[in-house]
């Protein structure tokens, strides 16, 4: 599947527990702590509505973060799929799997039925672009009896529970896909979220296709019910939620994209929360109101494989020895990220204690003043940062290097579409599917979806399809592995740090919920 999507730049599986947290009403880890609830909650987001709050790209994540949509399945802990609305599952011969649904209620008053679980799949199989989630991935979901679903790949998938719990196959009522193209959904069209963060260049509506309106018709524990373009968004509690009732009574969510705007608004009082702080402030925050969260994000450097300069794999090889991760993590991140060593970064157990090393490379070329243009965004604001230090550290090794620096949304189709040489780029690797495999699958094998390097290997494609042979678990973890060492051969991407996230967090509140894989934010148990 060929698709131009974006995810929240990307850690997932097998991630421990945070010291300090433990499970709210929802299931999910938060920051404990007592307290009285009731009052709404002021929330600041980094990346706005890209997609009129489309479920099956980057705005996904933003619904999943705010309490407003959840699956059929969630992550726990250790990056195991555990129950959501489905209560429990098993798996059948061949391709298929049956999913026992809890009692549960959509955000419309309907109930949660196999056949509106079974819609909602489907319709999900047939967005342009796909999902994420779905990338290589085929199947079937029909309603068979009165609390069942069953999913029926075309081939086997040990990872489809994982898979079902990506925020892009959420669970909407039958009314979400009601609404005509071209009309206004939850939302309106705007320039943007990132990818790795995630977000397309283009919306549902501006491409002629049907929109999917998840105000209202969701089952999380918080309803979408106003916004105000790409600045604000209102949020009601829904009493209904299976999970049981809300401590916050609702949202006031504003979107801020500048980071520094971000922390001022959180230091004078005017939220009460602030997501993904900058490094550069977190010094100017009561050490109280900072949280940093270990993530399976990585940001690489990716070299287009292709075309120009980067084809040559000699050239790639120089490009690689020029750069120096470490610096990057002790200054621009301040200490707030681990070197980068491989795709897979130490908050993932199973891939903490491996050092790839890839052999066979090519000796590196001497880059004589070669010429480039090497690309990043804005919306995270260390990557300008990063890339300003790495042009320093390729044009030392000779390169001539030209920085383009540019909002999210206005940079990814060019970068997918291979119009630079290089891209910074933050990626967590977990969080579409919470599979190792899949993620390598989408981004550096030559039927990827989101292929920044533009690898088209034989090697990677083998052994990431023997890595999708395998069963979930340790074999599987063992052969992503293998299939990581099989990309970085290529020298198609170079990781630089595998980062923390840091919120800021007012004195008054509790319960937010410090997801590894930044699938969430705020929960039943939020409040202040």
């Amino acid at each position: 599947m060929h698709s131009v999507r974006r995810r929240w730049a990307a850690a997932l599986l097998l991630v421990p527990l945070l010291a300090g947290c433990f499970a709210a009403r929802d299931g999910s880890p938060y920051d404990a702590g007592a307290g009285a609830g009731g009052g709404r909650l002021r929330v600041a987001m980094a990346f706005p509505p890209a997609e009129r709050f489309s479920p099956y790209g980057a705005d996904a994540t933003l619904l999943s973060r705010l309490g407003v949509t959840e699956g059929l399945t969630r992550l726990d802990g250790n990056g195991g799929a555990v129950p959501a609305l489905a209560e429990s599952w098993t798996r059948e011969s061949g391709g298929g799997w049956v999913f026992t649904l809890r009692e549960a209620r959509f955000q419309d008053g309907t109930d949660v039925t196999p056949a509106a679980v079974a819609g909602a799949l489907t319709h999900a199989t047939h967005a342009d672009p796909g999902p994420a989630a779905l990338t290589g991935v085929t199947f079937t979901a029909e309603g068979v009896g009165e609390r069942r679903v069953r999913v029926t790949t075309a081939t086997a998938d040990s990872a489809l529970p994982l898979r079902l719990s990506s925020p892009s196959l959420a669970i909407l009522s039958p009314k979400a896909y009601r609404t005509k193209a071209g009309t206004r959904s939850a939302g309106t069209r705007t320039a943007g979220t990132d990818k790795s963060g995630s977000a397309k260049a283009r919306s549902d509506a501006a491409d002629g296709r049907a929109a999917v309106d998840p105000a209202g018709t969701a089952t999380g524990p918080f309803t979408l019910a106003r916004t105000s373009g790409a600045t604000r968004a209102t949020l009601r509690r829904f009493d209904d939620y299976w999970g049981g009732l809300a401590h916050a009574s609702g949202l006031d969510v504003r979107f801020i994209a500048d980071g520094t705007a971000r922390t001022n608004a959180l230091r004078s009082g005017e939220v009460d929360m602030a997501e993904a702080v900058p490094v550069s402030q977190a010094a100017t925050l009561d050490q109280p109101t900072v949280r940093e969260v270990p993530t399976a994000r990585t940001t690489a450097l990716f070299l287009n494989t292709r075309s120009r300069p980067f084809a040559d794999p000699a050239v790639r090889a120089a490009a690689r020895e020029a750069v120096d991760a470490s610096a990057l993590a002790e200054d621009v991140y301040e200490g707030h990220a681990d070197t980068g060593r491989g795709l897979f970064g130490p908050a993932l157990t199973w891939a903490a204690g491996e050092r790839p090393r890839p052999s066979g490379r090519p000796a590196a070329k001497r880059a004589g003043n070669t010429a480039l243009t090497l690309a990043t965004y804005d919306n995270r604001p260390e990557l300008p940062e990063v890339a300003q230090v790495l042009q320093q550290q390729l044009r030392k090794a000779g390169f001539s290097v030209k920085l383009e620096v540019r909002e999210y949304s206005r940079l990814e189709g060019d970068a997918l579409a291979g119009k630079f040489d290089a891209v910074v780029a933050a990626r967590n690797t977990m969080l579409d599917t919470g599979d190792p495999v899949s993620y390598l699958a989408d981004d550096f094998t030559c039927d990827g979806g989101y292929n920044l390097a533009r690898v088209c290997d034989k090697a990677v494609d083998r052994a990431v399809a023997e890595a999708g042979s395998r069963a979930e678990g340790a074999a599987r973890h063992r052969a992503a592995l293998a299939a990581q060492t099989a990309v970085l051969r290529t020298d198609g991407v170079v990781p630089l740090v595998h980062q923390r996230i840091i919120h800021g967090v007012g004195a008054s509140v509790r319960g937010v919920i410090l997801d590894p894989y930044e699938r969430t934010l705020v929960g039943t148990g939020t409040r202040r």
